[in-house]
């Protein structure tokens, strides 16, 4: 039994669909409102705050995805995440299954230096001291070998259906509906981005791959490119001009006092000023023939969907 917690999210849909195409059809569907995928998943109604509903929901797995986000909001990530890392992480000491964690980069330095697996924690802002706290309760479990898991970090998404960040907001979304291109601070710094389906397709692997386990894995993602080499892909895929414009700090920051969803990614920004390059080589080394979809491909598909 494979058991998705967060299973309606982006991520854990897909990640179902890849578990079932190539693993096992024994899955198990979990969240607070699951829906079934295949006609032979079991799906669970829990709350990952409760500990017995957490319990109950992984009981019997052998393998547990933990996928499961909250809204953008810094006080629930502080009062919610470690709660719900903490009745994920006993449930699964206590059930004997393995653990896959679905992360991001917040907790890295915001700076231009490139990001690996070994990269410290520095979290710099509420939201980025909570990820880092989650995961540093992993790390040490998994110190102790109390648990059997593997930590798969992923940098910022871009992808089809409900994906949601900074690119795919302000870029594809705007091409998609023949707005005026929106680029956060800069149009010249390097942006590492992850297809969000090779996101789930590489965490099928890993959950997979007894010699994976016990490691921090960084996702794998294409070559880095700027803003503007983003967009003249994009033109060029398009066989058209788009026009952009780029959005300053100071405007960010009067967007805030009006929007709640605008003030909570403050902290966010820093590092679309500096280069962010997010490291995979370790991930591509170990599985020379996973396919990475490439800019070219992503872009062509998500503009290819209905607005």
């Amino acid at each position: 039994m494979q058991t998705i917690l967060g299973s309606t999210g982006q991520i854990g849909e897909v990640l179902a669909k890849e578990l079932y195409d190539n693993y096992t059809t024994d899955i198990r569907l979990v969240s607070r409102k699951p829906k079934k995928i295949h006609e032979s998943d079991q799906f669970v109604a829990a709350d990952l705050l409760n500990f017995e509903e957490t319990n109950q929901a992984i009981s019997g797995s052998d393998v547990v995805y933990f996928t499961a986000g909250l809204p953008m909001d810094s006080a629930l990530w502080e009062e919610q995440f470690p709660i719900m890392m903490e009745n994920v992480i006993t449930s699964c000491i206590s059930n004997k299954s393995k653990l896959v964690f679905f992360d991001n980069t917040y907790m890295y330095q915001k700076d231009n230096t490139p990001q690996t697996e070994e990269s410290p924690f520095r979290p710099l802002g509420r939201k980025a001291s909570a990820r880092a706290k989650i995961a540093q309760l992993l790390l040490d479990k998994l110190a102790t070998k109390e648990i059997e898991a593997v930590i798969c970090r992923a940098p910022e998404f871009y992808g089809p259906d409900r994906t949601q960040s900074f690119t795919n907001t302000m870029l594809f979304d705007n091409v998609k509906n023949g707005k005026t291109l929106r680029v956060p601070l800069t149009d010249n710094t390097v942006r590492t981005l992850i297809w969000t389906p090779d996101a789930s397709r590489a965490m099928a692997l890993l959950g997979n791959t007894e010699d994976a386990y016990g490691q921090t894995w960084h996702l794998p993602c294409d070559e880095s490119k700027t803003y503007s080499e983003l967009i003249e892909l994009t033109q060029t895929i398009l066989q058209k001009e788009l026009s952009y414009t780029v959005i300053k700090m100071w405007q960010f920051r009067v967007g805030s006092l009006f929007s709640h969803r605008l003030k909570e990614m403050q902290e966010l920004l820093p590092r679309y000023q500096v280069d962010n390059k997010f490291i995979s080589d370790k991930f591509k080394k170990r599985f020379p023939n996973f396919e990475v979809t490439t800019f070219e491909k992503g872009i062509t598909q998500l503009l290819s969907e209905k607005v």
